[in-house]
């Protein structure tokens, strides 16, 4: 069916009229009773928006600021304010129960979450879990029968094949909740961005979907689809000079997503592959020398699974299951695709020859050991040597800080990860003893720890 057009324009009535100053009406010819949508117009792109769209969701957020004092409250002796800050971000439903994926930079510090459908239906969200690692979140809203993304296989993506970024680019200044469309390529796999961007806190971002489909800020958290309809990524950076899209966005792999949500659903947090190798720092290389095969293993963590397989100091990791690993980046990279319990094959490069061992991959040390309270408020595990391989911890003995409250971290500057040392004049060989010297009475402690090599003091009161 033909196409139909505009087939009068009021200056050529008028002329036709000779002058006639008579308005003449603009007509368009009308469609017959049963025309269709012109068949060229239907692609696949069309198809893959029609099927993905319904299922992405506007991720709304509050926060609360702290800003200084304006000067009459300084006057009064005021030296901060807060402030609500709102956020706005994409998201995409994975389950019809409503579970929603999104980025954890999106609801990072947020005090109250809201998600937003297709037609404008709102619910408060709860946030079921975050793993900041790979920039993933993981909400929750009380609906049912909702439209549920298709997943697509982000293992067999092909440079140059079509990419559509669905999300909600500046929120609601475009007056509605429809998500908005772009359409590029992907543009390149595997990409391991350097300088990642300035809110992407402590995430990692590696193996990533490089595509020049448009990201703009409030598209990060909604999907990135394939031309099947299917979700390949989760779009979260992209790479500007000037805050706009100039056509380098990155996407996580829809693979790895779904395995970070899974975890979060069933554990609450990600559980973290541990093999315990050291990769070696690579050396910087003149022009024209052949970069290095692989990964050498700069030390081996006793104990660790990789000592079990029988990895050695100075062996070189040239693969990992199926990838094949040219830097610390794919081999970063490879990590996050690990699963807890799963065994993979580890080819290695040792005497000018290739070995193969299988290594069967274990939770990071500190998460299976014993756990001692203390303050009701702070988990402590024994320093083991396998802890202070894998943390690089300079003392021999301690109290490893495995979680502490945002309260009592404010009061007494202690921190997850810290290594208690000495409490008062009681030096500290085991979580025990922490929590002996700690939780013996009342009056002024001084806590020694070690943060990331270097040692500190804290003084507070306990009461």
């Amino acid at each position: 069916m033909k196409r139909i057009a505009v087939v009068a324009i009021i200056a050529a009535a008028i002329a036709c009229n000779g002058g006639s100053s008579k308005a003449q009406q603009i007509t368009v010819a009308q469609p017959s009773a049963n025309a269709q949508v012109d068949a060229s117009r239907r692609t696949a792109i069309t198809a893959a928006v029609a099927r993905v769209a319904p299922s992405v969701v506007t991720v709304q957020t509050e926060a609360v600021e702290h800003v200084p004092a304006d000067m009459m409250e300084q006057f009064f002796g005021g030296n901060s304010a807060e402030r609500p800050v709102a956020g706005l971000g994409s998201g995409f439903i994975l389950r019809k129960d409503g579970v929603i994926l999104t980025n954890a930079h999106v609801v990072r510090g947020a005090t109250r979450i809201s998600v937003a459908l297709r037609d404008g239906t709102t619910y408060v969200a709860k946030l079921v879990g975050v793993d900041d690692v790979n920039d993933l979140a993981v909400l929750k809203v009380d609906a049912s029968n909702l439209p549920v993304a298709p997943l697509g296989n982000s293992s067999s993506l092909i440079v140059g094949e079509w990419a559509i970024a669905i999300g909600n680019p500046y929120g609601f200044v475009l007056a509605n909740t429809e998500p908005s469309v772009t359409v590029g390529v992907v543009s390149g796999v595997g990409r391991n961005l350097v300088a990642p961007p300035p809110d992407a806190g402590n995430s990692a971002y590696v193996d990533m979907i490089q595509t020049d489909a448009a990201i703009n800020p409030g598209n990060s958290g909604g999907p990135l689809v394939d031309a099947a309809g299917e979700v390949i990524g989760v779009n979260s950076s992209i790479y500007s000079p000037s805050g706009g899209s100039v056509g380098l966005g990155f996407a996580i792999p829809i693979n790895r997503a779904a395995r970070v949500a899974d975890d979060l659903l069933t554990h609450g947090s990600v559980r973290r592959p541990w093999i315990g190798v050291k990769p070696a720092v690579s050396e910087n290389r003149t022009l024209g020398q052949r970069p290095q095969r692989g990964v050498t293993v700069a030390a081996v963590t006793p104990g660790s699974p990789a000592a079990a397989a029988g990895i050695r100091r100075g062996d070189v990791i040239v693969r990992v299951a199926a990838r094949q690993i040219r830097n610390a980046y794919d081999w970063e990279a490879e990590l996050l695709e690990l699963r807890v319990g799963e065994t993979i094959p580890i080819t290695l490069q040792r005497s000018g020859s290739d070995k193969i061992v299988n290594v069967r991959i274990a939770d990071l040390p500190e998460v299976n050991a014993p756990r001692v309270t203390v303050l009701h408020e702070i988990e402590l595990t024994t320093l083991t040597p396998a802890i202070r391989s894998e943390r690089n911890i300079r003392s021999q003995s301690g109290a490893y800080v495995q979680n502490v409250s945002p309260r009592v971290s404010a009061q007494i500057g202690l921190a997850q990860g810290d290594v208690i040392v000495q409490v008062n004049t009681t030096r500290i060989t085991s979580a025990e003893d922490a929590a002996a010297a700690l939780n013996s009475g009342r009056g002024v402690v001084v806590m020694y720890v070690e943060r990331q090599g270097q040692f500190y003091s804290t003084e507070f009161v306990t009461q």
